[in-house]
Parts: C-alpha cells; structure tokens; sequence
C-alpha cells in the first residue's frame, strides 16, 4: 500500500494508545513505575527492541541526538521485548540496558503484553503518542530517525499552540556506576607476548591483560565515543594482522581501526564511519566505503574476513591493496547455503579460521557455518530464526541458543561459545556430534586457546576473563528446545494480500527520479508454503498464494522505501532509505484466516 502523500497539512490519523503494561517493571526511573496517564503533554516514542537484534541497536543509536536535542519536550521509552527465552530473563534485560548506554527509560515486557496490544510484527518498531494520548505514527525499522524529528517538531508546534504540550525533564534516572576493570567484554586475543587484549566493549577501549587474565597492564583508547584517533565506539573483534599489528572490529563506529601494539596508535583501514545502506557500494577503496556493525574479524586466505552482523554478511578486507568487498551473503536474514552469493546469514558474531574453512557463529539463526576454500557456504549446526535451545548429540538435531563466539581447537574440533545458554560447546566434524564442554558461564562471547592448552573464556555478564582446562569428558545437560515466542498470524489458505504500508513523512516525497523508489522480496519457510507471489519486486503490495497443504511455515519479508525532501528550491535534496526484514510466522487454517497481510514500514495502516 503506497501513498506518496506527504503534506504537512493532511489530516493526521489518530489512535488511543494501550496502557504500558510490563510484567518485568521499568528500569532507569529510579524505581518509579509509569503510565501513560503520567506522561500526558509529553511526545512519547515507544522504541520495540530486543538485545540480540542488531538492528535494535542501530536504532538506539538512531535516536541519540534525538533524545538529547528535544530531551524537554521528548520522553523516549524502550519496550524490551524477548525473542529469545534468555532475554526474557530481567537481569539479563538489566545487563542489556548497561551494555548499550541506554539513557531512557525502559520497561521489561517479558510476555509480550504491551507489544500485542501495540499490534507490533518486528523488530525494531518505533511508534509516536501524542502530548494527548493518541498513537499518531509507527515505524517498522531502521532509517526512521529523520522522519520522527520532523515529526516531533510539528508536535511540538501544534500542542504548543493548543497549551497540551508540558516541558521540563524526563523520567530517566541513571543507575549506579560499577567499577570493574573489565564492564561486558566482548572478545579477546593472545598476544605474541602471552597477553590477552580485550575488547572492554561497553567502555570503548581495549585492554591488555597480563598472562594471568586479570592484572591490567595498559588501557587503549580514550574510553568516550569517538572516531578519532583515540577513540572507539563499542569495539568487539580483534585479529593479529602481523606481529605488531591488530585488526579491530570497531562495532558502532562501522570500522575496521588498527592498533600498533609497540605505540598503542590507533588508525582506521576501513570504513567512514557511516552504516551501510541498501544502494552503498558493496566493494571499492576500503576507507571510502561505508560497512554496517563489523562485529568479529579473521584472517583466512590472505584476506581479513569481516562478520558484518549489521547486513547478515561476510566482508572481507585485502590489505595489500586496501580494498573491501562482500564475500558471502546477499543480506536477506535466514539460513541458506550454497555459493557466497546466493547464501543467507543473520547476524554473524563470530568467525574462527582453520587452514581450510572459515568457521561463523551465526547468533540469530542459532547456528553454527563455514565457508570452505571456494567461498560457498555450508551449516554444521541450526536449522532457522526461530528454533533454539540447548541439546546435545547429532549435529542434526542439536540445539544453541544466539552464539556469538567460535574457536579452533586442536584436534580439528570447534568450541562455540553458546551466549545465551550459558555454555561453552563443541562440535566435531569427525563424528557429526555436539556435545557440552562447560556451563555456568555468563553471557560467554568468545574464547581463546592459550599455550599451554587451557581455554580462556570471555564471561561478557560477569566481566571477566575465566580459565578453563579443556574437559575430556562432556557435561551432561538435560535436552532443552524453544521456538520464538511469537503468536503466529492465522492465514486463510490460497489467494491473499501482502500490504506494505509506507507514508512518506511529511515534508518528503518517493524518490522517482531513477526508476522506482521502493523494493519487495518475498520467500518462505519451508518454500512450499508459497505457491505464487514469492520473489522480487518493486510494488510494495502483492497477491500472495498460500498452499493449504502446507500447515505452518515462516513468511520473509524484505522491503525498502526512498524518500528525499519535497522542497522545489533544493537542486540536490536530501534522501532518506527506510528498510525492514520481517519474519513472520502464519498457521494455514480452512476457516476464519485472515486474507490480508499488513506490515507497517512507516505510517499507520488504514
């Protein structure tokens, strides 16, 4: 459903808002619990996120400045909604906040209590309430930040002259400051020196540890968001590059940086220090070309691999030539194998590098891949988005939970550090067998061999850097499986309608200028659940066919919109993508299905 309308004096559409319900309680409002009914006369933001989804994290970057320019008249409020059963854990949701310098309040929503009464399909989705209560626009998404400021001031403007609008502070308290030398870690490295460097992620630096694991030897980097040459911002993979050199993964920053380790200077390779969108270059002179959250780096054939979590792609960088290009995925989310160029990842968070396959922690699909000599893909572990948990035995049929770590052993095994069960695994590609080496561990996110064959665990929740010998008889776990916690969406089998609904904000029109400005992609799990209707496209609604043979399955939808600003007088206005991947799972019923599909990009659905 497409309208380019986009005056500012069109009649806004308005809904009540639902209550804010949240079984978990709210979190940096110094113990103070809210409704709406508190926030009236305030423009309210509801930010729908989970911590796993690294597009949540874009959009909490988003709306920083946001936040700060309009922090008198703007009370931003993040509804924590768990896709995983570890994110419905609250002290997992109170780590999360930390980690990512959250500076609003949040409610913890384990059961998904506000995000149904919201109707919300995906993350992340921003809705806006108005000074009196009503849902006046939802963004599903990320690229929405400019559209919702413009909004903001036009709310601002209106409820000013109607006297509905009260300024002054928001309801956000900070916690308490920790002190730990460490505060949530991301990955670690052995040095040539038998020291460890640390990603010290939530601080922005790096930090080498003596041999022991604990005694700080020197800090690197400022510790204040930064892309300059003293700064990082939320770092995670590291890589020695040659003996002196390491490659970092510098997250937020969308950067590769390199750090001298006789100076400490740091330096970029790779990377502006802008996100990649839909239309960037995806190769060319690596400090001239944007990435999307490098979460883990490897070298492997020459080449540094990138786990470029942000576009569920593999990156790699070429030193020699300082150039950059994508190496696999084509950054739809899911799990398909085969060559470089027709498979799909999400989020990879981890690589690991052996003589003749690259090994890929693949956090939101569970799943462990690897990429052989050829470049083509293969799954050893997991089979989706939406089935996890923690069981041992054939690789068929094992389970992880959001892993975001793997390290070579030895004997030609993996250990995968399984984040949000707790647990370190292996898997062997001798016998096809996955097995628990160690639980107990906190949020592990990597870990790393030491000389003298002990394993150093990452224990990103508890801050610290935890020593293992490696077990010669695996930890028994009682079998655990889960599936996401969403309702699935009752479909009538055959012909139905898929609408994408997109309002260009106000201000701003479809951008036409060089074919059409917007993009559908439609596929399913398993494939036989479509009949017709799957594959590209421009319009952003389709006539969809749902084989009735086919009980239940996962619809995957991938849509993006361009918009500039609609002012005669700018020669080169300015433009605006906004794109959203929604996975939603449907059940084919004989009576009563639904024969339309709406998914909201941005606007509301009529």
């Amino acid at each position: 459903m497409n309208d380019p309308a986009s005056a500012p004096a069109r009649r806004r559409a308005r809904v009540r808002a639902p209550e804010l319900v949240g079984r978990g309680g709210w979190l940096n409002t110094g113990g103070v619990e809210y409704t709406l009914a508190d926030l009236r006369g305030r423009i309210v933001v509801l930010d729908f996120w989970t911590f796993c989804c690294i597009n949540c994290l874009h959009v909490l970057d988003e709306l920083r400045e946001l936040e700060e320019r309009h922090r008198d008249t703007v009370v931003i409020i993040g509804v924590h909604s768990p896709k995983f059963v570890h994110e419905a854990e609250h002290a997992a949701v109170v780590d999360a906040v930390e980690r990512y310098g959250v500076e609003h309040p949040v409610l913890d929503d384990p059961e998904l209590a506000t995000w149904k009464q919201y109707a919300v399909r995906a993350w992340p989705t921003l809705v806006v309430i108005d000074p009196e209560g009503y849902v006046v626009a939802q963004h599903a998404g990320e690229g929405h930040a400019h559209a919702i400021a413009a909004l903001v001031e036009e709310l601002a403007a209106e409820h000013a002259a109607k006297g509905t609008l009260r300024r002054g502070n928001g309801p956000y308290v900070a916690p308490e400051p920790v002190a730990t030398d460490l505060r949530f870690p991301g990955k670690a490295l052995l040095l040539p020196s038998g020291n460890f460097l640390v990603s010290d992620t939530t601080r922005h630096q790096l930090v080498e540890l003596a041999a022991d694991g604990e005694s700080v030897v020197r800090r690197i980097g400022s510790g204040r968001r930064g892309f300059g040459p003293e700064s990082f911002n939320e770092p995670q993979g590291l890589a020695l590059l040659d003996a002196d050199t390491v490659v970092v993964a510098d997250t937020v920053n969308h950067a590769l940086r390199a750090v001298d380790l006789t100076t400490g200077a740091i330096s970029t390779l790779a990377g502006t220090g802008r996100q990649w969108w839909q239309g960037s270059p995806t190769s060319g002179p690596a400090r001239a070309t944007d990435l999307s959250s490098p979460w883990d780096v490897a070298v492997f054939g020459g080449r540094v691999w990138i786990a470029m979590a942000g576009v569920h792609q593999l990156w790699t960088y070429d030193p020699e030539r300082g150039t950059v290009a994508v190496a696999a995925g084509t950054t739809n989310e899911g799990l398909v194998d085969g060559p470089g160029a027709e498979a799909w990842f999400a989020q990879p968070s981890g690589l690991a590098a052996t003589d003749d396959r690259l090994w890929v922690a693949d956090s939101e699909t569970s799943a462990l891949r690897w990429v052989d000599l050829d470049g083509a893909v293969h799954t050893a572990v997991g089979t989706g988005l939406f089935d996890f948990g923690h069981r041992d035995g054939d690789a068929g049929q094992a389970l992880l939970q959001h892993p975001l770590g793997v390290t070579a052993l030895p004997d030609g095994s993996v250990a995968v550090s399984d984040t949000y069960n707790h647990a370190l695994r292996r898997y062997d590609p001798a016998t096809g067998r996955v097995s628990t080496l160690a639980t107990d561990l906190r949020e592990p996110s990597d870990a790393v061999l030491t000389g003298d064959g002990d394993i150093v665990v990452v224990e990103s929740a508890r801050h610290r850097l935890t020593r293992l010998r490696l077990p010669e008889e695996a930890v028994r776990v009682a079998p655990v499986a889960h599936r996401t916690r969403r309702a699935a969406t009752e479909m009538a089998g055959g012909r139905v309608r898929l609408d994408v609904v997109f309002r260009a904000p106000a201000g701003q029109k479809l951008d036409e200028r060089y074919g059409p400005s917007t993009r559908l992609l439609v596929s399913a799990t398993p494939p036989a659940l479509l009949a017709a209707g799957d594959g590209p496209g421009t319009d952003l609604s389709r006539e969809l066919v749902l084989d009735p043979a086919v009980p239940e399955g996962v619809l995957h939808v991938s849509a993006m919109a361009a918009s500039c600003d609609d002012d005669p007088a700018q020669a080169y206005p300015a433009c605006h993508v906004h794109q959203q991947d929604w996975g939603v799972p449907v059940v084919v019923v004989a009576d009563g299905g639904a024969r339309r599909l709406p998914l909201v990009l941005a606007g509301l659905d009529a």
